[in-house]
């Protein structure tokens, strides 16, 4: 069965290969005090930066997911409270989460087909964070990284945190535009879930020190005591970090992979279009996620879709939230092969 779920995913058909050495080698008992784990914690974080493009200058830190990653940011960098610029579900959950540790945080939700007016956009200077969720899995949904670096740029003073779980390593992200990114590697990394990754700018770790907030188990300040000398701040999952290290090996410069994705959403949004039943459920291409394709319609014609491709030996990911009835979601992340795009399109086009 192939999985098109937009997460947790299918995962990259060499990752057998990467299990089979990291028990060779002695990965699964490394200590993460030891050396080996420092030398794979310093070589992971630089083939991040020439892989993905990001800056020398930010740092790399581990998390359990990037769910973890909504209270590291609300307990340990915002200071007076968070405005959250979202469209769908996990955006607000986001918000909602902030909430929960601070009361005074506040919220723009944008509908699926109308990108961000920066120009009119209006934040209070009580706000010292802007929180965007660049890629909205539930609704496959994005905001453009010139609107987030229009946004930065509007308010330089702002922290800027964005939430690309669906798009980093799938996508090329402009990340001097921000100062906070994160991600999970379930979804466009393509290796099992149980890892978060979080990306901090100099600016955010100056931040981390002038708000001074720490003794809790996930403090920021804590991790990055840690990770100046490539530790982590609790026995973290050392075989994720090993299979994310060897999986950015093998894979090419993001511009390359980003012109994969870009190709492949073309020729599903074509196939869609051409299609007398199905129906793209974001229309507008400036806020289509690139990564994540949703597609709607009635709830008895959606069901049977998923039945059939089932058939076919396919798996379709299901809506999400109050979505979930009418559409489905289909994952166009770098670890589903030519061939296996090939058999979805063909699948989209005879049915």
């Amino acid at each position: 069965m192939i999985t098109f779920a937009p997460g947790p995913s299918k995962v990259y058909d060499q990752l057998s290969t990467y299990l089979q050495d990291a028990f060779e080698q002695g990965i699964l008992s490394a200590n993460h005090r030891s050396a080996v784990f420092m030398n794979l914690y310093q070589e992971t974080e630089t083939l991040i930066k020439e892989k993905l493009h990001v800056p020398e200058d930010y740092k790399l830190l581990f998390t359990s997911s990037a769910t973890e990653n909504w209270e590291i940011i609300a307990q340990s960098i915002v200071e007076n409270a968070s405005f959250h610029i979202y469209s769908g579900s996990f955006g607000k959950k986001w918000l909602n989460f902030a909430q929960h540790l601070n009361p005074e945080t506040a919220s723009i939700k944008l509908d699926t087909e109308t990108e961000v007016d920066v120009a009119s956009l209006e934040i209070d200077e009580k706000f010292d964070l802007i929180a965007i969720t660049q890629n909205e899995t539930s609704n496959a949904t994005e905001v453009r990284n010139e609107l987030i670096r229009e946004i930065g740029e509007k308010y330089p003073n702002k922290m800027i945190a964005v939430d690309t779980t669906s798009s980093m390593a799938g996508i090329e992200l402009d990340f001097t535009a921000a100062d906070i990114w994160y991600a999970s590697v379930q979804k466009c990394f393509g290796l099992p879930a149980g890892l978060g990754i979080l990306i901090v700018s100099p600016k955010a770790i100056e931040k981390c020190h002038s708000k001074g907030e720490s003794g809790r188990y996930n403090s920021l300040s804590f991790i990055l005591e840690n990770a100046a000398n490539y530790q982590t701040h609790y026995t973290p999952n050392v075989l994720g970090i090993y299979l994310l290290n060897r999986n950015l090996k093998d894979r090419p410069e993001i511009q390359e992979t980003d012109g994969i994705i870009r190709e492949r959403m073309k020729v599903l949004e074509n196939t869609i279009a051409q299609s007398e039943k199905l129906t793209m459920l974001v229309q507008n291409p400036n806020t289509r996620s690139k990564t994540v394709m949703g597609i709607s319609g009635k709830e008895d014609f959606i069901s049977a879709v998923k039945k059939a491709a089932e058939k076919e030996g396919m798996q379709m990911g299901s809506g999400y939230g109050p979505l979930k009835p009418t559409s489905f979601r289909i994952a166009n992340f770098p670890a589903i092969t030519d061939d296996e795009f090939e058999k979805l399109i063909k699948f989209l086009k005879e049915y």
